[in-house]
């Protein structure tokens, strides 16, 4: 049976229910009893000029038919499902934004943001139509922080697309190349992204293995 972690909290969703869900030869990996999500201690976090060092490595370009493809399988849906005056951001778009791109070439204006390349903190106080994060949030140490924040961002109808492989099981879990990643510190699984929907009022669409939509629901005032 899993020993309880008395100290510390869930960055999700901030409650003292981490259980010691696997450990490898290199990282200890949490669950959150309350909301699912899986998360590696903070001692196992690289810096940021480490985890900088990791992401030069990528060579995802706009010129990548390979990578337009990958984007695509969340790219196309979003797509389907917003108006032609819409306005996204690609939160975390990495050193070759690549979306942005694609949507040009659809009449779709799509601003980029990173913590790292494209680092224009003001574009974070604009809100938006839709805003997509493709391979990031698994990077992200502050769960709640940054959904709080996107919350924010997401015009009423606003669409949030994530694309992020989900944790399954235990026994999937032991074996899954995507947590030996040291830049993957926090993995969702269907029950974490239907507590993140109840937590902020969000419709979760499922719309692929690894791809999910969040609708922000246009509360009507009293």
């Amino acid at each position: 049976m899993c020993n309880v972690i008395s100290s510390p909290y869930c960055q999700l969703c901030t409650k003292n229910t981490l259980q010691e869900f696997f450990q490898d030869k290199k990282r200890t990996y949490l669950q959150c009893e309350t909301c699912g999500i899986i998360s590696v201690p903070v001692e196992y976090h690289l810096s940021s000029t480490d985890e900088k060092a990791v992401y030069d490595k990528h060579q995802n370009t706009p010129d990548d038919p390979g990578y337009r493809r990958f984007l695509s399988r969340t790219f196309e849906p979003l797509i389907a499902r917003i108006q032609d005056n819409a306005i996204g951001l690609d939160f975390g778009c990495g050193p070759g934004p690549t979306i942005s791109v694609m949507a040009k070439e659809r009449g779709i204006t799509v601003h980029n943001y990173d913590l790292y390349y494209f680092n224009q903190p003001k574009l974070l106080e604009k809100q938006y139509n839709f805003v997509t994060m493709t391979e990031v949030i698994e990077h992200v140490a502050n769960p709640e922080l940054l959904l709080n924040q996107l919350d924010l961002m997401l015009k009423p109808e606003g669409i949030l697309a994530i694309m992020t492989k989900r944790a399954i099981d235990l026994q999937a879990f032991k074996n899954w190349h995507y947590k030996n990643d040291p830049t993957h510190i926090c993995f969702y699984s269907l029950k974490t992204f239907a507590w993140i929907g109840h937590k902020f009022n969000w419709r979760l669409e499922v719309i692929d293995k690894d791809v999910i939509f969040f609708y922000k629901k246009n509360v009507e005032p009293c």
